[in-house]
């Protein structure tokens, strides 16, 4: 699997949002200034090759829809920046969170009291 750029991105949230449709379907569920018709068929296409998405053809009509799931593509960049940013060390990706994210107490509670009740349910 390959990274997206942010527009195949941007195609991508809504395509897993709608599930299928049409190239103007996702022109609709894009925020203003709209990109082109051409501009978005064009990044559709992009993303067909690159085997994030296919078509069914229905007459001259294609409806896209997603073959890699969006949980799928989470796992696959959140593995790319533990591996790239935090040494694939989860210690580092913590401390990086209460430092430079500012996380309270609460937060960090809660983050380790889910951590403890996934260690049990691994035992």
């Amino acid at each position: 699997m390959r990274e997206l750029t942010k527009a195949e991105e941007q195609v991508m949230l809504i395509l897993w949002e709608i599930k299928e449709g049409l190239v103007k379907d996702v022109i609709e569920k894009m925020n203003p200034p709209k990109p082109a018709y051409n501009t978005v068929s064009t990044v559709i296409r992009v993303l067909e090759s690159k085997g994030f998405i296919d078509h069914k053809a229905i007459g001259n009509t294609y409806i896209y829809f997603p073959l890699i799931t969006e949980a799928q593509y989470k796992h696959f960049a959140f593995d790319k920046v533990m591996n790239n940013y935090f040494e694939n060390s989860y210690q580092s990706l913590m401390s990086f969170l209460v430092k430079e994210k500012n996380m309270d107490m609460d937060e960090l509670d809660e983050l380790i009291q889910l951590a403890e009740k996934l260690k049990n349910r691994k035992s």
